[in-house]
């Protein structure tokens, strides 16, 4: 791109980026009139959580689907804002985050529930299972992965992964478990439906340190199931399902092993946790994850970054119809931080980032359209650029505005009508 070029298209992005974030910040700043306050507690919670997916992320996945001038499901929602996502220095990983999210308390990198001081916290998940109220964890990760553990678990270090299913099993009781990590769940040497050493990556075997924890779920009353068919068939209200021996995909460089074919998708598994956490007349709570959307940044590989990011947008779509029906739901779609520094750029001959792992991806076809994007990205981590969050459903306007990560641990408990227990 000759110089010129740059710098105009460098001034548009800056016009535009401007004039979008005054729009924004018209729409999401406003304060709360006194009856917009939580009205009527909120029955049911579904937050969805797009791992890595930031701002950009989110525009690269709605061209690629709707076009210009479409929505996703996660954006058509009433209200926005957006959220600073530091822990206990400037970026954050998914524990951290998770655990803001999960119990409102900023701590160190690799925490799960618990805060600087290595105390444990309280989760949204734990109150409302004092509630009375059921609980659950979807994701295309490990379930005992940073993101689903935060909200039932507590450890000092994230990768304590078969210690975090024993207490999400013994401890906090959550009643749907639905993702990958069968590894963690079984010990060394004690394969489980999925085979040790698969083709696509022969590193994937059984490790887990505390026994068999598939048959300690039978003996606590939780369905177990491995298949698509079976999670169809699944009856109860406490049901484990293990899909994967560890992310329900392989994230690689583009073209180098990267497969997103979950064995039973993101939706299906969205669906299947509502059906059976709904059953509750007192209401529930509920985490989605889709992980793909950041281990594919983590990559680089803008392909499978959209590719996932289509499948938590379906998942959304789910939520939404069930809350439509039933009003008393909140229904929120954010990421726990960003991932990749992704950017979206016109399709030009030179790539000013030059080759590696940190090149241009596409083009992409814009949906609707004749035109086309690529992906840029400035680095296979994670940055702290702040994440928009939408919402809909129940006290949906608790969500407005420009906050910190651990109040949306505080908005959840408003719009539950809980109050914090120190």
């Amino acid at each position: 791109m000759n110089s010129q070029k740059k710098n105009r298209f460098k001034t548009a992005l800056t016009v535009t980026a401007a004039g979008a974030l005054l729009a924004t910040s018209v729409v999401a700043t406003q304060p709360a009139k006194p009856a917009e306050a939580a009205s009527a507690k909120t029955k049911n919670v579904i937050l969805f959580v797009g791992d890595g997916m930031g701002t950009a992320a989110r525009n690269a996945i709605r061209l690629a689907t709707v076009g210009e001038k479409g929505k996703l499901a996660m954006d058509d929602m009433p209200y926005a804002g957006l959220v600073h996502t530091s822990s206990t220095v400037p970026v954050t990983d998914s524990a951290a985050s998770a655990t803001a999210y999960a119990s409102g308390v900023k701590t160190y990198n690799g925490a799960i529930g618990m805060d600087a001081n290595k105390k444990s916290v309280k989760t949204i998940a734990e109150y409302a299972k004092e509630a009375g109220k059921s609980t659950g964890v979807v994701t295309t990760s490990q379930i005992t992965d940073a993101t689903g553990a935060a909200f039932g678990a507590h450890v000092e270090d994230r990768s304590k992964q078969s210690d975090i299913a024993l207490q999400l099993l013994t401890k906090s009781k959550v009643d749907v478990l639905l993702g990958g990590g069968e590894d963690f769940w079984y010990p060394a040497g004690e394969a489980g439906k999925f085979p040790d050493a698969p083709a696509e990556d022969p590193s994937e075997k059984s490790k887990g340190t505390q026994g068999n924890l598939v048959t300690k779920a039978k003996q606590l009353g939780y369905s177990y199931v491995s298949t698509k068919d079976g999670l169809k068939q699944a009856k109860g209200g406490k049901l484990l399902g293990l899909f994967a021996n560890e992310e329900m995909f392989q994230q690689n460089e583009e073209g180098k092993g990267d497969i997103y074919n979950p064995v039973v998708s993101l939706p299906e598994m969205t669906k299947k946790a509502i059906d059976t956490l709904s059953a509750n007349q007192k209401g529930f709570f509920l985490m989605v994850e889709e992980e793909g959307t950041d281990e594919f940044a983590h990559e680089n590989n803008a392909k499978m970054t959209i590719k996932s990011g289509q499948a938590l947008d379906a998942s959304v779509q789910v939520a939404k119809d069930f809350a439509k029906k039933n009003p008393d739901t909140l229904v929120l779609v954010l990421a726990d931080h960003e991932t990749g520094g992704l950017s979206i750029e016109p399709v030009d001959a030179e790539d000013e980032t030059g080759d590696g792992i940190s090149k241009e991806d596409g083009p992409f076809a814009i949906a609707n359209s004749k035109e086309s994007f690529v992906v840029d990205w400035t680095t296979s981590g994670h940055t702290a650029v702040d994440i928009p969050v939408t919402a809909m459903g129940k006290n949906a306007q608790l969500f407005t505005g420009v906050f910190e990560n651990t109040a949306v641990f505080d908005k959840l408990m408003q719009a539950y009508g809980f109050n914090a227990k120190k």
